[in-house]
């Protein structure tokens, strides 16, 4: 048995979830135009390679403090099914299904909340998710504090690795699919790094090493990237 692990944003989905959630936040009055302004600049600059998104995401985590864990999942499946459902790259729906016909575990590595990664999961029957927990208290509200290791950079691997160990597995018979740079960490150890739609970063790195680099296409858009994995 192998693992095949694939990142969300941007790879498995032609879009960023994140971003879109900020925009929407936005349009419904839960976060305030500069909060919005601060979050996408934080997002800006890690492309641009000045910041680590790690930071971002657990100072995003901590202004969930006192939130309703039922409220946010509730708004999170809203989000999912209106902007979200409709992004899946073609080729990343034909990978999956490659995987599974070879009796490869498929699960989700993501920096996305455990709301979003449960509803993705869910749809293309993945066999786990890995991703970013809350903590949340007795009473049923976030305590602003993320539940374990921050599952970004560093912590995709500590995650993979811990889940690899647990089925048997060697994370040299397992895949990985990413288009980010940050997730270097986990491509360097998994037996078959498959680099997709990669940002300027993780090209450069992806030509030096010799790594694959495919394109999954776009939704609605007949025949994009033959509308599936290229092969390595």
């Amino acid at each position: 048995m192998a693992i095949a692990f694939f990142d969300l944003d941007k790879t498995l989905l032609a879009v960023n979830s994140g971003a879109l959630w900020i925009r929407r936040e936005l349009e419904l009055g839960h976060i305030t135009r500069m909060q919005a302004l601060r979050a996408s600049m934080w997002l800006a600059r890690y492309h641009m390679g000045f910041v680590s998104l790690q930071d971002a995401l657990v100072q995003a985590i901590t202004h969930l403090e006192g939130l309703g864990e039922q409220y946010l999942r509730h708004r999170t499946t809203l989000f999912y099914e209106e902007q979200v459902r409709s992004q899946y790259r073609p080729g990343a729906l034909r990978s999956l299904e490659e995987h599974r016909a070879a009796g490869d575990r498929l699960v989700l590595l993501t920096s996305s909340s455990g709301y979003m990664a449960e509803l993705v999961a869910r749809d293309l029957g993945l066999d786990a998710a890995l991703c970013n927990r809350f903590e949340v208290d007795s009473t049923g509200l976030c305590t602003g504090r993320p539940l374990g290791e921050v599952c970004f950079g560093e912590g995709k691997r500590s995650y993979a690795q811990a889940y690899a160990s647990e089925a048997g597995v060697s994370l040299s018979a397992c895949s990985f699919y990413t288009d980010s740079y940050s997730d270097l960490p986990v491509l360097e150890v998994v037996g078959r790094p498959v680099v997709v739609h990669p940002d300027r970063r993780l090209l450069r790195e992806a030509l030096r090493r010799g790594w694959p680099v495919v394109d999954w296409g776009v939704p609605g858009v007949v025949g994009s990237a033959d509308m599936g994995l290229s092969s390595p």
